[in-house]
């Protein structure tokens, strides 16, 4: 090419050099005269043209069109605080009524999450059938749990909700701004308890948590799900004062995924994204951490890190800060053995904790192994345990009487299971990962030739660069992309096709002729770019 562009610029020099010479001498005044000519005939011919584009654009004008696609942008825990701050901008109703549910009177604010915020409802219709308080969550229509439509967690409470320890969701539909949920009302947090309690439980409180958490989980997953945050935040006691107030319950189930497909009922392909993180820092598996698609192991995992925290208190990796924070907690967590991590904890904890951390991905757990570790350490009463476990006991029944515990061994004749994760390792792999940018297209077709800058100029903006175009009947059709790595663009209609000497400036300017087409009238659309790939 730089060969090319020298002896195009010396051709050229030598043609204007030769062609002066050659040039009669014309007197100044007669110059004047001639030049004065020929613009007023170009401003008859442009006046004309211009009336008949005009004239032809009114009677056979093709409407314009323009259209885009965004592939799927990374979420990690910083999305929730970005989409929240659009969300406060819109002021909350101060009364909903979605679908065919009651009126409701918005109270007091019970909580605010990634995926929405939860306010009291109280039923202002005195004849209405349903309960006089509900829960309301509001997911703002710019969140990017709603993706131009329903929150997602909409779909995933229409297969989960109602089943055991998931809470139902009477109504749902959108106010204003905001998608709204009618959902039974429910009581304190396993956080506001434990802090309510010197940030610390008994251990026959957390043994029942575990109990029946396991259980909900393994309701969860039967389902084809995984939900994604298990946390303290995220279990909630039944309203106080009635005869769920020592139920539990899951909620907030915008992190969701499936695990399993639902067509072929196989589990998903094992995939790996370093670059995205979904859940909680504190309680996330280092599964997660690493960005390898959710599986049932990482809620387990997840619900591991929650039990050891309501009985200490504490973990291990809480007090990082700093941009990178999510990498050393990560590498915390994977140095941490279980005894260290449960030094000051029942057997049982230190023992679940090994089994989880040890699953593979498309294992499926024993969850009534699991329970029967902790069911060794509560009372024998169920009826007076301080939660509910009535949702495990058909799972402890599969164990019969026998309170053995899990064999990291195995509990068959199969090869010994490997430990995975132990403590510190002997030997560490280091990972390096180039992600892709988000694949995000636009397309503009039938634009016309005083439509050009305007779109392409709002594509730039856009972060967008031309990718190619064509022309049909003098209208222009371009396609703007945001992965073509270029780093800076040129382009020139031209009323003649290709204007050589624009493209042997840009040349001279390092730019490169990426797109180019030409139209009926004899125009051209020339685009050069710069790269920095």
């Amino acid at each position: 090419m730089p060969v090319l562009r020298s002896a195009a610029r010396r051709a050229r020099e030598a043609q204007e050099n030769q062609a002066a010479a050659e040039a009669p001498v014309v007197p100044p005044a007669a110059r004047r005269r001639r030049a004065a000519r020929r613009q007023e005939a170009r401003g008859v011919r442009e006046a004309a043209a211009a009336e008949e584009e005009k004239a032809a654009a009114e009677e056979i004008a093709p409407a314009e069109v323009s259209g885009e696609r965004a592939g799927e942008e990374p979420m990690d825990d910083q999305d929730s605080a970005d989409k929240q701050a659009g969300e406060d901008a819109s002021p909350i109703p101060e009364t909903v009524q979605v679908a065919n549910s009651p009126r409701y009177k918005v109270e007091r604010k019970l909580g605010k999450g990634g995926f929405g915020q939860v306010y009291v409802g109280r039923r202002i219709s005195a004849n209405a059938a349903g309960a006089v308080e509900v829960a309301l969550k509001f997911e703002h229509k710019n969140s990017k749990g709603c993706n131009h439509g329903p929150p997602y967690e909409w779909q995933v409470y229409d297969i989960l909700g109602g089943i055991h320890g998931v809470p139902r969701v009477h109504y749902k539909g959108r106010q204003g701004d905001y998608f709204i949920m009618v959902m039974d009302m429910l009581g304190l947090s396993l956080w506001d308890a434990c802090s309510n309690n010197s940030h610390t439980m008994s251990v026959e409180m957390v043994a029942c948590i575990a109990i029946e958490a396991i259980s909900i989980l393994e309701k969860v997953h039967s389902k084809g799900y995984v939900h994604g945050d298990v946390k303290p935040e995220n279990f909630l006691l039944g309203p106080p004062g009635t005869p769920e107030e020592k139920k539990l319950f899951l909620v907030d189930l915008g992190l969701a995924t499936k695990w399993k497909d639902r067509s072929t009922g196989h589990h998903v392909e094992y995939d790996q994204r370093p670059d995205i993180f979904r859940g909680t820092v504190r309680y996330a598996s280092v599964h997660a951490h690493l960005g390898r698609i959710g599986s049932r192991r990482d809620d387990l995992e997840s619900l591991a890190y929650t039990l050891v925290f309501l009985l200490r208190g504490r973990l291990p990796w809480q007090g990082y800060q700093g941009e990178n924070k999510g990498f050393l907690v990560c590498k915390k967590k994977m140095c941490t053995s279980p005894e260290s991590l449960c030094s000051f904890c029942p057997q049982p904890f230190k023992e679940f904790v090994e089994y989880v951390v040890n699953l593979k991905f498309d294992e499926e757990p024993n969850y009534a192994k699991c329970i029967s570790l902790f069911d060794s350490i509560v009372g024998p009463n169920p009826d007076i345990r301080p939660i509910n476990t009535d949702g495990a006991q058909k799972l402890i029944h599969q164990v019969g009487q026998k309170r053995g515990r899990i064999s990291l061994e195995g509990e068959t004749d199969e090869q010994p299971k490997k430990k995975v994760r132990m403590g510190m390792p002997a030997t560490q792999w280091i990972s390096v990962y180039n992600a892709r940018r988000p694949m995000k297209q636009r397309y503009h077709y039938n634009v016309a030739d005083s439509r050009l800058v305007q779109h392409i100029d709002k594509g730039n903006e856009d972060g967008l660069f031309i990718s190619c175009i064509s022309s049909c009947a003098n209208l222009w059709a371009l396609i703007m992309d945001a992965g073509t790595g270029f780093s800076s663009q040129v382009y020139e209609l031209s009323p003649h096709f290709l204007h050589k000497e624009w493209i042997m400036d840009q040349w001279d300017r390092n730019y490169y002729i990426t797109a180019l087409a030409g139209a009926n009238n004899g125009s051209s659309l020339v685009v050069m770019s710069k790269g920095n790939t």
